[in-house]
């Protein structure tokens, strides 16, 4: 399979009938080690309510494959944190490096700060270089690192104390 462009890929909200793909990509991510603290997705009803519904989005290309997925859940159930999510961006292996993790997170900026949004946030793994090339060519700084804050618990590097780099976009707008 060829690279996809990210202009063929259509941006659109994630349905529940996605859920297959998204899996998917979720777990391919898990696979290489550096993309989350997490062993397996987990399944629809876990993923369906720890994330809010009108963030939700997946990277289509025009015969339906889906390309990617992002997606934010709230940081706090108190009031003042509303407008800080935490946000995940997976890419399927064979469209890594094309581009549509640029895509989304733009997407994903326009969503929330629709939505009074104003900052967005992830924790990366310092090794995950591609990725946080990818939050900083898009507006997110890293606020700091946060020395041995867990243990992996799959993988070569099960029982292995990890370190994760803090990122965050704050919006110009809000």
């Amino acid at each position: 399979m060829t690279q996809p462009e990210p202009s063929a890929a259509t941006i659109r909200p994630l349905r529940d009938d996605d859920w297959p793909a998204v899996q998917r990509i979720y777990g391919e991510g898990i696979a290489t080690g550096h993309a989350t603290f997490e062993s397996e997705p987990p399944d629809w009803e876990r993923f369906n309510t720890s994330r809010l519904p009108r963030h939700r989005l997946v990277a289509e290309t025009a015969e339906g494959m889906i390309l990617g997925w992002t997606a934010v859940s709230p940081v706090s159930a108190r009031p003042v944190y509303s407008g800080v999510v935490e946000h995940s961006v997976y890419i399927a292996a064979e469209a890594r490096g094309c581009g549509l993790g640029t895509v989304l997170l733009q997407a994903l900026a326009k969503s929330t700060e629709n939505d009074g949004i104003w900052t967005i946030q992830a924790s990366v793994f310092p090794e995950n270089e591609a990725s946080l090339r990818l939050h900083l060519a898009n507006g997110y700084i890293v606020v700091g690192r946060r020395q041995r804050i867990a243990r992996m618990t799959h993988g070569p590097l099960t029982g292995r104390w990890r370190d994760t780099v803090l990122i965050e976009r704050r919006s110009p707008t809000i």
